[in-house]
């Protein structure tokens, strides 16, 4: 969790992020960098409830620290300029790795990299949605599926210098239906590693005792029964899952 200071120490305003959909600014504690997400200003959704989408975010990185991966950068609940929020330290990026992108067809790496889809460019040539098959990235995908994730975008997908993933916007996430879109689906039906399967252990095991506790917070009891679920439904396959349902597979715009 974060220290007392990153709770309580002046949060200062240093810009927006206006291409978001839901009001997000960029701030600054005590010399560390942040992104803050006010409740107040969350977009109303349709199939999520009003003001819970800072507290999914913290429920995303409560379970990422639990699976052992460190996937969702560290983030909390505290207040700011326009009230409480969602706030989550800022990670700079390595310009010229892309884990997820749109080729031509034609130019599909045959190793790795796995294909996701194809279809048309807005000029009409064909090109394939890719993503790396690393390690990295896999664990991103598993996560997903425990998340429940409704909106892994490419650019939701932080590439570090040093071969670290980190996942971001973690909104529309933990909803008790069936909601996960995402562009990571190169790995239907591959068994999943003793790596991945002793996280999912570790999650179940801990909604018994102090996450389970934590969630209870941020999540409703029937959102945390159906994260429960997922990991027991996910263990025993054994491997990762293919799209289901009537709802698009993938989020829109994929970036």
């Amino acid at each position: 969790m974060p220290s007392t200071d990153l709770v309580t120490a002046e949060l200062t305003l240093t810009g927006r992020i206006t291409t978001a959909s839901n009001a997000t600014f960029l701030g600054s504690i005590g010399g560390a960098a942040v992104v803050y997400k006010p409740l107040a200003g969350e977009r109303p959704l349709w199939d999520f409830p009003d003001g819970s989408l800072a507290h999914r975010e913290v429920a995303a990185y409560l379970v990422s620290e639990t699976l052992g991966w460190h996937i969702v950068p560290r983030t909390w609940l505290r207040d700011g300029p326009f009230g409480e929020g969602m706030v989550q330290l800022w990670q700079e990026t390595d310009p010229d790795q892309n884990a997820v992108d749109l080729v031509p067809t034609d130019d599909v790496p045959e190793t790795g990299w796995k294909q996701v889809l194809e279809g048309q460019d807005e000029k009409g040539r064909m090109v394939a949605l890719v993503h790396e098959d690393t390690p990295a990235l896999r664990r991103m995908a598993v996560f997903d599926v425990v998340a429940n994730n409704a909106d892994r975008k490419g650019d939701h997908i932080l590439s570090m210098s040093d071969g670290r993933r980190h996942g971001v916007d973690h909104g529309l996430t933990f909803h008790s239906d069936h909601k996960l879109r995402t562009v990571l689906w190169g790995w239907v039906g591959d068994p999943l590693t003793t790596e991945e399967i002793e996280g999912l252990d570790r999650v179940s095991e801990a909604l018994h005792s102090e996450l389970g506790r934590d969630l209870a917070d941020l999540l409703t009891a029937e959102e945390i029964a159906a994260l429960a679920a997922r990991c027991a439904r996910l263990r025993t396959a054994g491997r990762f899952p293919a799209p289901s349902g009537q709802m698009s597979a993938v989020p829109w715009p994929l970036f």
